[in-house]
């Protein structure tokens, strides 16, 4: 018999916890106070010791991910001027994502009742967002005078901002010193990636601890209000999804129909696998029927699947945004865009880290950045298998929809 996956084990917890969570707020039982507070205590210790790896696992990846990437972009060509693409696109993901997902939650708000439970049993969100900075004080912010201070306290924006200076320097590096280098953080974020193994093997645990909390504060709306975030984060990345699509179109100049052909195998492989990379495959072919070279093909989809997923930024910031929603924390202008930077950058660095481990690794410096409550995310992880289906619907659309338009590009033809 086929053992369970993690996803599942996760679910699990979650329901379970709910379950728990609910039965307890029913039935008001005299040790509810208790069974909560050490639940909490618990669950607590448990997402702390995610946290703990989140600034070293970041900072390795976005040196070794931005050293790597600048020697690719000196090559000119095609690989250069996608790198530059796959970035512009991402910031106009997010860009589009702080502006609809705001409005979208102001239209459509989450069920008032467990969003008013949350916030008044969340200490973590009363003292909210700090007051918008002047201009001149936000713009030095993102300039560590101190990175290790930075680092100690949370600072994501301006560590991100020094961890891709650091990794551009290190590209201008000799090949030996760069490679020696390379190496180190290489093997800082290996040694990350296996601490955050190790804690993720209690995630079922984990996540019935804190869903339990939420479910005996909040009663059976905790139900209704992950219904509410899924369908909100779906239509985000769908969104991001469509910008892939408008690059085929307006860009690629490919006809609607004959796109929306090629792309039907590449949707059900995406929706079947949950995975831009074993959609590879269908993508190459879809991209042949579209008559783009055997040159260009195999050139930009690979690097895409390596490198770019379109929904990873938009879909996380509209999960920040989400939150803060939850709390009642009005976003200033300053705290939204220094979410969108930081999104736009960590998802290029944390491509090709497993789906469980990149939703903290890509959110947590996104909630740290914006000074936002975490305590949510466990449980938002544990329905995090819903709306990915829109993420790798998304992504595909982006990968086959950028390909289509560097096919246009001047010097697709090798000059």
């Amino acid at each position: 018999m086929k053992a369970p996956s993690p996803a599942t084990l996760i679910l699990t917890g979650l329901v379970a916890g709910l379950g728990a969570g609910v039965a307890l707020h029913s039935l008001e039982a005299p040790a509810e106070p208790e069974v909560v507070a050490a639940a909490e205590a618990v669950g607590g210790v448990w997402l702390d010791a995610l946290r703990m790896t989140i600034v070293p696992l970041v900072f390795a990846l976005l040196v070794t991910g931005m050293a790597r990437a600048a020697q690719t972009a000196s090559r000119g060509g095609l690989a250069g001027r996608a790198l530059v693409v796959f970035a512009l696109m991402l910031l106009a993901a997010t860009s589009l994502t702080a502006l609809v997902a705001p409005a979208l939650v102001s239209v459509w708000p989450a069920p008032a009742e467990a969003a008013m439970a949350l916030r008044a049993s969340a200490a973590a969100g009363e003292a909210g967002i700090p007051e918008t900075p002047p201009l001149s004080e936000w713009l030095q912010a993102f300039i560590p005078t101190n990175p290790v201070q930075a680092a100690a306290e949370g600072a994501m924006a301006s560590l991100v901002v020094f961890a891709l200076l650091f990794g551009l320097a290190v590209s201008r590096l000799d090949e030996r010193r760069r490679e020696a280098v390379v190496l180190v953080f290489d093997g800082v974020q290996a040694a990350m990636m296996v601490i955050v193994r190790w804690v993720l093997v209690l995630a079922p645990a984990g996540v019935f601890l804190l869903a339990l909390t939420v479910g005996a504060r909040t009663g059976v709306g905790a139900v209704g209000l992950l219904g509410h975030y899924v369908v909100v984060i779906t239509l985000i990345c769908l969104m991001a999804g469509a910008l892939g699509i408008g690059a085929a179109v307006f860009g690629g100049r490919t006809p609607p129909r004959a796109l929306a052909e090629a792309m039907t195998p590449v949707g059900a492989m995406a929706l079947s696998t949950q995975s831009s990379l074993a959609c590879l495959p269908v993508m190459l072919s879809a991209c042949e029927r579209l008559g783009i070279s055997e040159r260009v093909r195999g050139l930009i989809l690979p690097m895409g699947v390596a490198l770019f997923r379109i929904t990873s930024p938009a879909g996380n910031l509209a999960v920040a945004i989400y939150v803060a929603h939850l709390y009642g924390v009005a976003i200033g202008p300053a705290e939204m865009m220094a979410g969108i930077l930081v999104a736009a950058l960590v998802s290029l660095a944390a491509v090709g880290v497993a789906s469980s481990v990149t939703f903290f690794t890509t959110l947590v410096p996104i909630f740290m950045g914006m000074g936002l409550p975490m305590e949510l995310l466990p449980l938002l992880l544990a329905v995090e298998t819903f709306p990915d289906f829109s993420r790798t619907l998304g992504n595909v659309a982006g990968h086959v929809g950028v390909t289509a338009w560097a096919s246009k590009w001047r010097d697709a033809d090798g000059a």
